[in-house]
């Protein structure tokens, strides 16, 4: 944190997570001064997202992020989409207790004017850890500060400053910057605020687990993301990064990619309300005998995380109240089916990084701030709230998961991108419609400024 008064004050940034993270490289790469707060003592290790959809992967990229994740994760092909069947009944074509609807297949852009825009996949915590890699190396060590837990935040227009007071195991102490940017999640303090409680939306009656486990699903001739429709039993499977076990080794992408017999996957699938950790906990074992194909006893798999979620349609009232603003879990959550909070977090910041740069560089006035929140929640009410709920009603609510790959519309047309190389590239590519140009408001193109 800088010391002399006449420093530039940096951007404070709370939240070391992977908006926070992000938004922190986008802007350290045109010399705009960043502070992180982070609450805890290290970053978070508990099983999160771990696919990354097409509309954030320019941000990725451009933050220099992307050829790693490629080189330490996996990039998914193919989604499928099934439901359970009586074992050895005509639907159950390929013995494994489950009749298939349809799968996309996503090869179709794998090369699109040059970018890849298949969903890429990388465990959170490793991300994380690579974007603080790479931040320790372009700032230094300081860049995060540890155990400093925001209590409040403000600002003085008059200075032209934002602060926020923190916690640290040293006391109490302000922290000044030019803005403050809330990437500190669900519970954010720096929303809470300034809007106390008023988080508008809703919280899911049906609750999550997700986990990272060793099982071989390829053994079912099953692919990359498995999405199973039922109103108890439903659940998805998808490999969350290229690892294996130690002692073996991966030969190409395609086999990690394919995750075979000692293959770690994400196996997210739905619990009662009301339990508690330690009743789901044991209660894991034969939820995962009941659901998973195959019935597999716990000798047949390993879980090496563990994580139970509440889920929330949430938005706050505004992303921006004058030097403050918020971005990601912080301004708005949604369920996790279909990967639109992640993926909307890093494309607020993404947008959020454009209008601090054209600020920066005299291409924008401060108004492009309030341009920010209007169109992020504008993103959030149009785009990501109706497509995620239809996600999870559609897998989690669906009582008659057979007659509805029959009749839902999304269903219909998941079979019909099968022979339809178009509709699957628009399908495949869907979620670019999370993208918003705030360039295109500066006083003049930078044409350094590579946003979509």
């Amino acid at each position: 944190m800088p010391d002399n008064p006449d420093q530039k004050k940096p951007v404070i940034i709370v939240g070391a997570g992977p908006s926070g993270l992000l938004l922190a490289l986008l802007l350290s790469q045109r010399g705009i001064p960043v502070q992180i707060l982070e609450a805890e003592a290290h970053l978070d290790d508990q099983p999160r997202a771990a696919h990354y959809g097409s509309a954030a992967l320019p941000d990725l990229d451009r933050a220099g992020v992307l050829a790693e994740v490629k080189k330490r994760g996996i990039i998914i092909n193919d989604f499928a989409f099934r439901y359970a069947v009586p074992a050895g009944s005509p639907e159950d074509k390929d013995g494994s207790g489950f009749a298939h609807i349809a799968t996309l297949d996503t090869s179709c852009v794998k090369d699109v004017d040059g970018f890849d825009y298949r969903s890429h996949c990388l465990v959170l915590q490793d991300l994380d850890a690579l974007m603080l890699e790479m931040l320790i190396d372009r700032i230094g060590d300081d860049v995060v500060s540890w155990r400093h837990r925001v209590v409040d935040v403000g600002q003085d227009e008059e200075r032209k400053v934002a602060w926020v007071d923190v916690v640290t195991p040293e006391g109490r102490k302000r922290v000044e910057g030019e803005y403050v940017v809330g990437c500190d999640g669900a519970s954010s303090q720096v929303r809470r605020s300034l809007f106390g409680q008023d988080y508008p939306g809703f919280t899911w009656e049906k609750q999550i687990v997700a986990t990272n486990t060793y099982y071989d699903f390829t053994k079912f001739g099953w692919g990359d993301v498995n999405m199973i429709i039922h109103p108890d039993n439903f659940f998805a499977s998808r490999p969350p990064q290229n690892h294996k076990r130690p002692g073996y080794s991966l030969s190409n992408e395609e086999m990690a990619a394919k995750m075979d017999s000692d293959g770690l996957y994400r196996v997210t699938y739905g619990e009662k309300s009301g339990l508690t950790k330690e009743q789901m906990r044991a209660r894991q074992a034969a939820r995962f005998e009941e659901i998973l194909p195959g019935h597999p006893k716990p000798s047949e798999y390993t879980v090496v995380n563990f994580s139970p979620y509440k889920m929330h349609q949430r938005c706050a009232p505004s992303f921006r109240v004058g030097r403050i603003l918020l971005a990601a879990d912080a301004a708005h959550l949604c369920n996790p089916w279909g990967g639109m909070g992640i993926t909307g977090g890093f494309v607020d910041v993404g947008g959020l990084a454009d209008c601090f740069i054209g600020i920066e560089e005299g291409l924008a006035d401060e108004s492009i701030l309030d341009l920010y929140s209007e169109k992020r929640m504008e993103k959030w009410k149009t785009v990501i709230d109706p497509i995620s709920q239809g996600n999870f009603r559609r897998i989690g609510y669906t009582e008659d998961p057979s007659s509805a790959a029959q009749t839902d519309e999304f269903m219909l047309l998941l079979k019909k991108a099968e022979t339809d190389l178009e509709l699957a590239k628009n399908l495949a590519m869907g979620s670019l419609g999370l993208r918003y140009d705030f360039t295109q408001h500066y006083k003049q193109k930078d044409s350094a400024t590579n946003a979509s």
